[in-house]
């Protein structure tokens, strides 16, 4: 057998080779199951990649039936954390133009896809998983319409292993209605943006243009305009990124006017204040880093760590996001994000739900993964602290469609290899 066909034969049945198929049962834990409960002195087991028992452990529990028992005595089981817009997979180094491979040129992309440039060899990838993100949103950057997301599971031979679901939704970077100079450690002045309402005009007639293309009987193919005719059959959502109140209220009444069925507002930063219009409307919230300053100089210097808690007590669905320049590295830092908002009044199974279960029906995904629920892909991991907080987190099993993940990645290499060589004897 040549080589060739053997690297053919690997690809072809390379995620079978690697899937779970060992019956394990894990014993005396604490599971948080991501719909606001939890499961104390807990059962969960897994088999062929899915969760097969999830309960309180008992008496009736056959433990002859499993091929391993582990036993996790005081320690946290939870969802796969899930982070959403972000570029991780499709970026090394910011600094490295060669590295970065999310923005295409132009303004209106929605044909550009994320999936087939996802690069599950990243070293980031990793350091990320160590604090039990499992999967993530990867979106393309740049322009009006940025281009389509997939859903990734953050461990994979390649693209097709990884992914999770394909082509999920459309980024739009909504007009600022006003403009800020100078940078966020030296603020310079906000003024108005001129030409706000032009710009608004502008997607208008690109999704119009969409519209009448997903109504005709389409006997020539238009690759770009063909991307958006998931939006209006609601196959795809639409991912608006909005931050005032003035832009949120418009991206809504546009999308409805347009009548595309299923959208999610990106950022929010000022959503709190419009809690009954997005009630009224519906829409789900993807929180922009709460680990950062206050919108403007009147606005309360902790708003950024309550705004979570105030959606919240207003029955609004919503997820955190850890956007910046440095997003796809920053998402480490995601799930103290949620610490955070917890420490600022927000339920800590509720911003467990807020990573887990809220993000994946946010996306589209939560048939699939999001909670410890029997029948759904058990992508878990297990935590010897708790995992919202920096100091106690200590993730010791990961597990992404119930494949064991190595939780090695480049830092801990360093730190193990250097720790050896200075460490006093």
């Amino acid at each position: 057998m040549n080589k060739l066909l053997i690297s053919i034969l690997c690809i072809i049945f390379g995620h079978f080779l690697n899937a779970q198929t060992q019956n394990i049962l894990f014993i005396g834990g604490t599971a948080h199951i991501g719909n606001g409960t939890k499961i104390y002195n807990s059962a969960v087991a897994i088999n062929n990649g899915k969760f097969t028992l999830v309960s309180k452990l008992n008496s009736n529990i056959d433990t002859s039936l499993y091929d391993t028992i582990i036993d996790i005595t005081n320690q946290q089981v939870y969802p796969g954390f899930i982070a959403v817009n972000t570029t991780l997979g499709i970026t090394e180094i910011s600094a490295v133009r060669a590295t970065r491979d999310y923005n295409e040129t132009g303004n209106f992309k929605p044909h550009v896809r994320s999936l087939t440039s996802y690069n599950t060899e990243s070293k980031i990838t990793p350091t990320i998983r160590t604090n039990g993100i499992l999967l993530a949103q990867i979106a393309p950057k740049g322009g009006i319409i940025t281009g389509t997301s997939s859903i990734m599971n953050l461990e994979g031979w390649n693209w097709e292993d990884a992914v999770c679901k394909k082509d999920d939704g459309i980024h739009l970077n909504w007009p600022k209605y006003f403009q800020q100079s100078g940078w966020w450690a030296e603020p310079g002045s906000i003024k108005k943006t001129d030409n706000y309402n032009s710009k608004i005009k502008e997607i208008e007639d690109y999704f119009n243009i969409a519209k009448s293309y997903f109504n005709s009987n389409k006997s020539k193919i238009d690759l770009e305009l063909d991307a958006t005719e998931g939006l209006f059959t609601g196959e795809k959502r639409l991912y608006i990124h909005a931050n005032l109140v003035k832009e949120i209220t418009d991206a809504i009444l546009f999308s409805k006017k347009i009548g595309i069925k299923h959208i999610v507002i990106i950022g929010g930063n000022e959503a709190h204040l419009i809690t009954d219009f997005i009630n009224e409307h519906n829409v789900p919230i993807l929180l922009d880093r709460i680990h950062r300053l206050p919108l403007t100089e009147d606005t309360p210097i902790d708003m950024p760590y309550r705004q979570a808690n105030i959606l919240h007590e207003n029955g609004i669905l919503f997820g955190f996001c850890y956007q910046g320049d440095m997003e796809a590295m920053g998402q480490r830092n995601l799930p103290f994000s949620a610490g955070t908002a917890v420490s600022y009044g927000l339920p800590y199974d509720e911003a467990i739900s807020s990573l887990t279960l809220n993000t994946a029906t946010i996306l589209g995904v939560d048939n699939k993964v999001g909670s410890i629920t029997k029948g759904k892909f058990a992508t878990f991991f297990i935590s010897r602290g708790d995992a919202l907080d920096m100091k106690s987190n200590n993730v010791t099993h990961a597990y992404i469609e119930g494949k064991k993940i190595n939780l090695n990645n480049h830092q801990s290499d360093l730190y193990n290899k250097y720790k050896s060589k200075y460490q006093v004897k």
